[in-house]
């Protein structure tokens, strides 16, 4: 009969031996060739899943303030594309040059900058919301909740136009604000490249800030209505 003899324990016992399963050359192999797979898969569909657009029938456009003067070009574009009866501007206090600016908002220079395009003054209106350092989206939903539930317009739904990466982010800010009460769709504005995001710093600072920061509205912050 033979008896295995067991290791003796070292450290007054405080340590005892324990046989494990390792990784073999061929599983460090598999590992590391599903890591790659699944990098490639989110550098492909992390963008488009950001800049989504799901627009719904609606008669009302919102328009982000912040966006680039190129941006609100495209959502005239599509204003008058889809006859939309009102343009809602929004935004926070002009984080610079206010002093030397008519415009103290950034919902006013969005605003101005429409009218400036050629949109009936009559069609937009701009809805500053209280200015905030975190969760300015969520001000700005607030704001423009507030503004329609005064208004005897009896809006239905809304779609929101924002830039790029961001769209999805401030569709799911918007849409828990003003749901049920005002369905909310979203278009999101991209600007023609041939270069992919990741190849680019601008690309990959806006894509990883912006995955974050959905992350972080999803899973952690409670969007309070």
């Amino acid at each position: 009969m033979v008896f295995c003899q067991l290791p003796p324990q070292k450290f007054w016992g405080l340590l005892e031996y324990k046989p494990q399963w390792t990784l073999s050359l061929k599983g460090w192999l598999f590992l590391v060739f599903v890591l790659v797979l699944l990098l490639i898969s989110f550098a492909l569909s992390i963008h488009p899943f950001l800049r989504m657009s799901r627009p719904l029938d609606a008669d009302v456009m919102i328009v982000e303030g912040w966006v680039s003067d190129k941006t609100i070009e495209a959502a005239m574009a599509e204003f008058k594309d889809k006859d939309y009866r009102l343009m809602i501007t929004t935004g926070n206090e002009i984080g610079r040059g206010k002093y030397l600016s008519d415009y103290k908002t950034l919902a006013d220079l969005a605003a101005a900058t429409v009218i400036a395009l050629g949109l009936n003054p009559n069609q937009v209106v701009a809805v500053p919301n209280t200015t905030v350092q975190v969760n300015r989206t969520a001000a700005s939903a607030k704001a423009v909740k507030q503004w329609l539930l005064e208004s005897n317009l009896a809006v239905k739904a809304i779609n929101i136009y924002s830039f790029d990466v961001h769209t999805r982010r401030s569709w799911l800010v918007f849409k828990g604000i003003l749901e049920p009460e005002i369905k909310v769709g979203a278009i999101a504005f991209t600007p023609p490249s041939s270069v992919p995001w990741w190849k680019t710093s601008a690309g990959i600072k806006s894509v990883i800030v912006e995955t974050i920061a959905y992350l972080y509205t999803k899973l952690i912050w409670p969007i309070e209505k």
